[in-house]
């Protein structure tokens, strides 16, 4: 698995930048505009838990609600199909087969950049659903307070994984957008981070253990 590292502003924190690893297939990469037509998943590595891939011709659109139901409190999202259809799609896919079911919240980080990191059932940070598949950027991306976004391993190599912005965060313009939290969301998510990481490091995992226990699609 590729990971990549911050850029000089932060290398004196020494922390990787998110890193998902969505298989051991990670093949050419490649990036598609935000709301592109047609998605295509691509086999790569073993699942981590039984799952089918989404259907390329199910695509969703508009705002799509769900809601992470976690042992720290309910983390409302408002997704984005209209920016990130493939993402969206993948993400409403994976919550309707329970791969998220009793998942934990793997990684928090404090120092540099502010995230909640979840979506691989191993809780190693390495695990994926099986396929990857493309990016949904348009060069605009920004990671403020209360952003969802898929973390990556590299160009192309959105799995499972995603990640919870809890504060501003600068990161490059490489890991796709694709939802909100509410206001209560973020609150339960920044109640986990006040508690630091279970190594009193800026880069480990959360304190507070979190296991999303269901994710609620409306």
């Amino acid at each position: 698995m590729r990971t990549r590292l911050f850029a000089a502003t932060l290398a004196a924190s020494a922390l990787l930048v998110l890193a998902g690893c969505a298989g051991d297939g990670a093949a050419t990469p490649t990036s598609a505009p935000a709301g592109a037509d047609g998605c295509t998943y691509t086999a790569a590595g073993e699942a981590e838990r039984p799952v089918s891939p989404p259907s390329p011709d199910d695509e969703p659109t508009g705002e799509v609600s769900a809601v992470l139901e976690t042992s720290a409190g309910d983390i409302p999202l408002t997704l984005d199909a209209d920016s990130a259809p493939c993402t969206v799609g993948s993400f409403v896919s994976l919550a309707s087969q329970q791969y998220f079911d009793d998942t934990p919240c793997h990684r928090l980080t404090t120092q540099g950049i502010f995230v909640l990191q979840c979506g691989d059932p191993s809780g190693t940070g390495t695990g994926g659903p099986g396929y990857r598949f493309d990016d949904e950027l348009d060069g605009s991306e920004t990671y403020a307070a209360g952003t969802v976004a898929m973390a990556n391993a590299g160009p192309g190599t959105n799995g499972s994984q995603f990640f919870l912005v809890y504060e501003d965060t600068d990161l490059p313009a490489a890991y796709t957008v694709f939802g909100r939290l509410s206001a209560d969301g973020l609150a339960v998510v920044r109640e986990i981070a006040s508690a630091g990481t279970a190594t009193g490091g800026g880069d480990g995992p959360p304190a507070t253990p979190v296991t999303i226990t269901g994710v609620a699609i409306d």
